[in-house]
């Protein structure tokens, strides 16, 4: 019998308190407008962009809808620089619209693009740089900014893993040209479904509500193409009630971690991600690489886990570069991302969130230190 009845997931849903979200339903219900822009999109939209410091909060369906819309609002096209150790979401946006991703590699500590790949990879056709903050921790935003004014491209940041995170004490949310979040049910903040393109720059923030609602600018003017990109009344109400549980998420996430730490401190060959303690980080990854000392691969320790029914899973892994169609675009791109295919094939994230206890997590410590010790 594996040690936990019950599964311990990596991305188990927070949940707010239900009677708040169950009232902001049934007042859904009584207004009858349960989309196109309602009084419940725009209070969380309101309420996430005072949050970012940001003038400007488009709430979308999902995120993947929100990079597509934000990729057009800043006309990329051509080649685009992303890292391929990222959600395949990412490559994708830019492929299912006819723009070639082309991956750069990372930074062997924080797993996000390395600006000095970004400057090798850029040609003649590169009208932009996608950064990825990765596990709450920004990208080089500076480093970035500066080579994308170098060379006079358009710089963009996917925060699906970065929302209540900051950089020098700034709230992520306004960097680069916009910002954009997932709030999937997976995300320590969710709303059901849902994301947001985030941005400090009236053209672009005009030019993503338009797109959303298939470039209709009042009734029976349609002055811009478009998609169906709205957020639904009763994703944005889940979204305003685990808004109101944000600072006890982060409170549980942090202690999640801290026990973790604890639990795996001095074991050889095993490297738990930390965080800058001047930065705002929301915890909501427990990042281990298992290194050739440790005695055991990532994937036996994986296997091990899932077998005690802790479904610990391998993130990003392969790479972007390794899936289809990319793989099949160009065979041999990892001759060029040598710290990607490495942190591809060491990392594993643990389970977290409010659905995890710090007993769970001595047992889980404690079945790795035993598989370590193998």
């Amino acid at each position: 019998m594996p040690v936990f009845e019950e599964p311990r997931h990596v991305g188990r849903p927070n949940m707010g308190d239900r009677e708040a979200f169950l009232t902001r339903v049934g007042e859904i219900f009584d207004r009858g407008w349960f989309s196109n822009d309602g009084p419940v999109v725009r209070e969380l939209e309101a309420r996430l962009a005072e949050m970012a410091g940001v003038r400007h909060c488009v709430a979308t369906c999902n995120g993947t809808i929100a990079l597509e819309i934000a990729i057009r609002a800043l006309g990329l096209e051509g080649e685009v620089i992303v890292p391929s150790y990222t959600f395949v979401a990412t490559a994708h946006a830019l492929h299912w619209q006819g723009v070639t991703p082309v991956f750069a590699d990372i930074d062997p500590r924080t797993h996000t693009l390395d600006p000095e790949a970004v400057r090798r990879a850029i040609t003649p056709r590169t009208t932009g740089i996608i950064g990825v903050h990765l596990w709450g921790q920004p990208a080089a935003v500076d480093e970035l900014q500066a080579i994308a004014d170098e060379h006079g491209l358009s710089l963009m940041f996917d925060a699906a893993h970065a929302f209540a995170c900051t950089h020098q004490g700034r709230m992520i949310g306004g960097f680069g040209r916009a910002e954009v979040f997932s709030f999937h049910a997976t995300k320590f903040f969710n709303s059901f479904e849902g994301g947001a393109v985030m941005t400090d720059d009236d053209e672009i923030a005009e030019k993503a509500r338009l797109m959303r609602n298939f470039g209709f600018a009042g009734y029976d003017n349609v002055i811009h193409p478009g998609t169906n990109g709205k957020m639904i009344e009763v994703c944005a109400a889940m979204g305003l009630t685990n808004l109101e549980m944000l600072d006890a998420t982060i409170a549980v996430n942090r202690r999640n971690h801290e026990a973790y730490a604890a639990g795996l401190a001095g074991v050889p060959g095993l490297d738990l991600m930390s965080f800058d303690p001047a930065e705002a980080n929301n915890f909501q990854y427990v990042v281990l690489q298992v290194r050739e000392g440790a005695g055991t691969s990532r994937d036996a320790l994986v296997e091990a886990l899932q077998a005690e029914n802790v479904l610990a899973r391998r993130y990003f892994w392969p790479g972007c570069h390794n899936m289809a169609p990319y793989r099949d675009l160009d065979p041999d791109a990892g001759a060029t991302l040598p710290v990607t295919e490495q942190v591809a094939g060491e990392v594993v994230v643990l389970p977290t969130g409010s659905a995890v206890s710090v007993a769970d997590i001595e047992v889980i410590t404690g079945l790795i230190r035993a598989q370590v010790g193998r």
